[in-house]
């Protein structure tokens, strides 16, 4: 008998029907003598049109009624997938984030877990029921409703699997693994048998969309298994996350390309070049809670810099609202941001004992007549910002040279 938590997102639950087949899937494992902790996203498109609603009548919501309000699409779920638990002839309970006791911190829309209790959960499961928990969502010290952030599903079904000492956590999404890049833009993409915390985390942080970064974090942390698996596929084995094994750790080189096109660019020119010309455009930026990326600094002739930072679009126009205020005192010549660049990241526990995959991923963009805007580097990540209208043909082509269509 195994304890698994299974975490479905709004997708594999976006109709009455789906659902109803998430039921069955589930009444399957309970019948196989497992017991199972569900927890499900909002159906597709609630929270948009929740945060959508608030917006009609406040053009900024106060946070802590924001999160009131989108916490409300998970707990519909729980409450549809236990009574089609119940229409089965299954044992199920739906528990808020508020009823389990996922602690969190008091930052509303972004709050992060602190504690979970799972005594109540432990023994719904050792008297038999299913237990059916809301996702994205926990409850500060003082009983105020929190959420936490896009993407918080997986977050709590990691923490939970992690509370619980779970024997896997499996991830259903609407797809049937991790693939070498995203199938859509090339078809020849192969889906990874299993692939490290590690790599998993860099290219979650460069654009793969398939599993939340911090749940990606959490199961590093806590050395919890995880399984991703397609809500609309049986039988198929999907792709484990675990931890590197020193055996494998030469084969691949590369285990997958990431992209994102939600990238800016901006350029501070003529600062000038003294100790903390940086911190003075950078600390402003952080100040507004904005996430910079790629960082260049280039120096003049003339005793003056360059500054250029990547960081996401949408966070752009803020940031040079920023710069704008603090620019005369830097002392900047100009400012000028850029919306048409990408970027895409080539990711391998095999680069630390293989040396030339910069050299190979320059090259081939090189040859494709790419050309590199700005370069960033990890232990196992090189990342390059190029122009988005190569984007397409910069992942195909480097997806090509790094052989990733073959199996290794």
């Amino acid at each position: 008998m195994a304890l698994i938590v299974q975490k479905y997102g709004g997708t594999s639950v976006g109709s009455p029907e789906r659902i109803r087949n998430v039921a069955r899937r589930v009444a399957r494992f309970h019948a196989n003598g497992d017991q199972v902790v569900v927890v499900v996203s909002a159906m597709s498109g609630e929270t948009n049109r929740l945060i959508a609603l608030a917006r009609e009548v406040a053009a900024v919501p106060s946070p802590r009624e924001l999160d009131t309000i989108v916490s409300t699409g998970e707990q519909v779920t729980i409450g549809l997938l236990c009574m089609a638990l119940h229409d089965l002839g299954l044992e199920a309970k739906s528990y808020t984030g508020a009823q389990v006791r996922i602690l969190t911190d008091s930052a509303f829309t972004k709050a992060r877990i602190l504690h979970i209790d799972d005594a109540p959960i432990r023994e719904d499961l050792n008297v038999g029921r299913i237990v059916v928990v809301a996702g994205f969502q926990g409850v500060d010290r003082f009983g105020n409703i929190t959420t936490l952030g896009r993407g918080g599903s997986d977050t709590t079904g990691v923490a939970l699997a992690a509370a619980l000492k779970a024997d896997e956590c499996q991830i259903y999404t609407d797809v049937d693994g991790v693939y070498t890049t995203d199938p859509r833009i090339v078809p020849e993409a192969r889906k990874l048998d299993r692939i490290t915390f590690e790599e998993m985390l860099e290219l979650a942080s460069q654009g793969s969309k398939v599993l939340q970064i911090r749940s990606v974090e959490f199961a590093g942390k806590y050395k919890v298994k995880l399984r991703v698996l397609s809500s609309f596929e049986e039988g198929g084995e999907g792709t484990l996350v675990t931890v590197e094994e020193t055996n494998k750790m030469e084969q691949p080189v590369i285990s997958g390309i990431a992209f994102n096109r939600d990238e800016a660019k901006i350029t501070v020119r003529g600062v000038p070049d003294r100790p903390g010309t940086a911190y003075q455009i950078l600390g402003p930026i952080a100040e507004a809670n904005i996430d910079v990326d790629m960082i260049i600094q280039n120096l003049g002739h003339d005793g003056q810099a360059n500054v250029s930072f990547t960081l996401p679009r949408n966070d752009c126009d803020r940031a040079m609202e920023v710069l704008e205020g603090v620019r005369e005192h830097i002392g900047a010549q100009s400012l000028h941001s850029d919306k048409n660049i990408a970027k895409v990241s080539v990711v391998g526990v095999g680069m630390r004992s293989h040396p030339g995959v910069a050299a190979m991923m320059f090259r081939t963009l090189s040859e494709e007549g790419i050309n590199i805007l700005m370069i960033s580097t990890s232990e196992i990540k090189i990342s390059v910002a190029i122009e988005e209208r190569h984007l397409e043909q910069a992942v195909k082509r480097l997806h090509h040279a790094f052989e990733l269509e073959r199996a290794k």
